[in-house]
């Protein structure tokens, strides 16, 4: 894990070059991102922090698709705005502080018809405590809750690093919402599958899991 860790804070670096190319990495699912083009929609975009998690929301944007992100700021106060700057000027322009604020502004892009991205797989403080590989873990519900008031679809996103260092990222097939009551039942069923998605994600390689915090505090 601290390997994928330190070779994912180098490859910053490499930022603007990953922007102006493909050789780097493959898609596989495009049909499914074409269908979110097709349709005009937005949708929410989950993962976790896998491989060189910053290029999932940059591919994104690659592929056409009008996208916001969700981040939480970095602690260290000297690092964050280059950080910030990084990310708004090669991964995704349209970054959303996370906090009340940031609700309110993920509800504006919506309406633009932007779709939302966010990680969903560290540690929380609050949150409902949820079963994450057999023991209880609080857990985002905000996926779950925008999709069901919105009627949306939730798609989640996978990208591993492979052995010669260049990366496969996995467009996975949609949770549909469309015809789901906006309860509080279905709320914790959603947030509960969305656990068990970034379960299966993390066993194909615990090794590209950056995980540096106890998910389970």
């Amino acid at each position: 894990m601290w390997k994928n860790y330190g070779m994912t804070f180098i490859k910053y670096v490499y930022l603007k070059r990953f922007r102006n190319n493909d050789e780097h990495i493959n898609i596989k699912g495009k049909e499914i991102l074409n269908s979110i083009i097709v349709n005009n929609k937005p949708v929410i975009f989950i993962s976790g922090h896998f491989a060189n998690f910053e290029l999932m929301s940059m591919e994104l944007t690659k592929q056409d698709i009008k996208l916001a992100t969700i981040y939480r700021p970095l602690n260290n106060y000297f690092l964050n705005p280059y950080m910030e700057y990084l990310r708004k000027k090669y991964v995704c322009k349209n970054q959303i502080k996370k906090g009340i604020s940031g609700i309110r502004e993920t509800v504006q892009y919506l309406n633009k018809g932007y779709s939302i991205a966010l990680m969903v797989d560290q540690r929380l403080g609050e949150g409902k405590k949820l079963n994450f590989f057999n023991h209880e873990a609080y857990t985002t519900t905000l996926p779950a809750q925008i999709a069901l008031k919105h009627k949306l679809d939730i798609v989640p996103i996978y990208i591993n690093r492979n052995e010669k260092n260049k990366f496969e990222l996995e467009i996975i097939q949609p949770i549909k919402t469309s015809n789901m009551e906006n309860s509080e039942k279905n709320k914790i069923d959603i947030s509960l599958n969305i656990n068990k998605i970034i379960e299966k994600m993390i066993l194909r390689d615990p090794s590209q899991w950056i995980w540096t915090h106890n998910r389970w505090k």
